[in-house]
């Protein structure tokens, strides 16, 4: 869509605090009341850019709980320490903690989905004795992530995939002591598997 497309390029070009909806209803090509139809200020435009290219990220699906979520948090973290998407996503962190109404927005149609696909995994691999029975696993979700969003944030260390290795290795490890089930892999990709016949 022209107006998430010219939000991403605006952003990116002078940076989040600089852009005004004027500038993007320009950039797309329509006009500022156009934009307020749909959202109500520019970080809604730009959560709606950002969380459609989060959402693109793979989902590895191999029967290893370690395995699994050492490569989704590996992508994640690629994909945040991207000088065209991190600092977007901080941005627009920043901006939720003053507008309420964003901050539920982010909450919604960002954070919980991504969490929910964390919690799946971990839930999956709770319920072949991979992980006890009674792990709490929206914390473990939280306590995973958390991690990468305070480095997103304060910058105080790398953001790549040693990070992301040593994140699960050390919340997981610890728990995941049966063996995995064996399975063949497979990557589901915005809600497809790979293994579906080509249409």
């Amino acid at each position: 869509m022209a107006i998430l497309d010219a939000v991403l390029s605006l952003c990116r070009k002078k940076g989040y605090a600089k852009v005004t909806v004027e500038a993007i209803a320009a950039r797309a090509g329509v006009g500022k009341q156009t934009i307020y139809r749909w959202w109500p200020s520019k970080g809604a435009v730009l959560l709606d850019a950002l969380e459609g290219v989060a959402a693109r990220i793979p989902t590895a699906d191999t029967g290893d709980v370690l395995a699994d979520m050492r490569t989704r948090l590996a992508q994640v973290v690629g994909l945040y320490a991207d000088e065209s998407f991190g600092p977007l996503l901080a941005a627009l962190i920043g901006e939720a903690q003053h507008d309420p109404s964003l901050h539920a927005d982010f909450l919604d149609r960002y954070l919980k989905p991504r969490r929910a696909e964390a919690v799946e995994v971990l839930k999956t691999a709770q319920q072949e004795g991979q992980l006890p029975e009674d792990l709490n696993l929206a914390d473990i979700s939280d306590v995973i992530f958390g991690a990468v969003y305070h480095r997103l944030l304060l910058r105080n260390g790398p953001l790549d995939e040693a990070y992301a290795h040593f994140v699960i290795d050390t919340v997981l490890s610890g728990f995941a002591e049966k063996p995995a089930r064996q399975r063949t892999g497979r990557t589901r990709e915005a809600g497809v598997d790979s293994r579906s016949p080509t249409r």
